[in-house]
């Protein structure tokens, strides 16, 4: 298997293989979730603004926390994972919390042989372009799926995070995209000492082919935003010196850890 070409299948079966540690993990907080506690953080919930009665797409959505997040802050909801896994959770889960949303999975490059409408805001954040090799089809994608003067919402790993190693004791990738990064992976983000291994296929990209990607595809760039903290406690060597802000602990403030962008969509794009 050539697993640069393959990394679709590949990546669905780390993100099945994950799902289930995921869903009982504290990191999580399932339990929580359920009685009402909004999965949403002060940096996308900023730039998000009042959702009542607005329509959103939200991309990568993994076992859907997010989307019946943003459902319940009145917005009506369309979610789209590559997990099917992740989606047939995501589909229970909202159930469970009595949300209306939709699921939908596939490979959101695909997404329009899934769906044609269009919606007032794109949504996607947290682990999410790493896992795709093209970010202008991916900007495709999302000018698609915007109405005329619709807004995408963007939150972010900064790159400069994925240039080090495990531990943040020395830079082991390049800032640039420079082709499918395989790795192996025993346990999860969100459980590190989870019973589970798995493959998977990755790619760096910096800010400017994240930002050029987007204004080539008719949106206008509104805001960028940097933060020297992250707001998941989801790498090794992390200190918590706010609650939920997290460094790594011997770098202290001194890398970016997080970026927002909003955007505009064009009224004649």
């Amino acid at each position: 298997m050539n697993t640069s070409q393959n990394y679709l299948e590949i990546n669905r079966q780390s993100w099945n293989n994950r799902t289930d540690s995921h869903l009982k993990s504290e990191f999580y907080d399932v339990a929580n979730f359920k009685k009402g506690k909004s999965s949403l953080n002060s940096i996308e919930l900023e730039l998000l603004g009042d959702l009542k009665n607005k329509t959103i797409l939200h991309l990568q959505c993994h076992f859907g926390q997010d989307t019946i997040s943003l459902h319940r802050l009145g917005a009506t909801v369309t979610g789209v994972d590559l997990s099917d896994k992740a989606i047939e959770s995501a589909v229970y889960l909202a159930k469970e919390t009595n949300a209306i949303a939709q699921f939908i999975c596939c490979d959101i490059y695909e997404l329009p042989n899934y769906l044609d409408k269009q919606f007032d805001l794109v949504f996607t954040s947290y682990g999410t372009i790493g896992w795709l090799p093209d970010l202008n089809k991916w900007a495709e994608i999302i000018s698609k799926f915007l109405k005329p003067g619709g807004k995408f919402v963007f939150a972010e790993f900064h790159p400069v995070v994925w240039m080090f190693d495990d531990n943040f004791e020395k830079l082991a990738y390049r800032y640039f995209n420079s082709g499918p990064i395989v790795e192996y992976e025993s346990g999860t983000y969100a459980d590190k000492s989870a019973p589970i291994t798995q493959q998977y296929v990755m790619w760096n990209h910096g800010l400017g082919e994240v930002i050029t990607s987007l204004v080539q595809n008719g949106l206008e760039l509104n805001t960028l935003n940097e933060y020297d903290y992250s707001p998941y406690d989801c790498f090794n060597k992390t200190i918590e010196f706010e609650p939920k802000k997290y460094r790594i602990e011997h770098l202290e403030n001194k890398i970016p850890m997080v970026y927002s962008i909003s955007t505009k969509k064009k009224n004649n794009s």
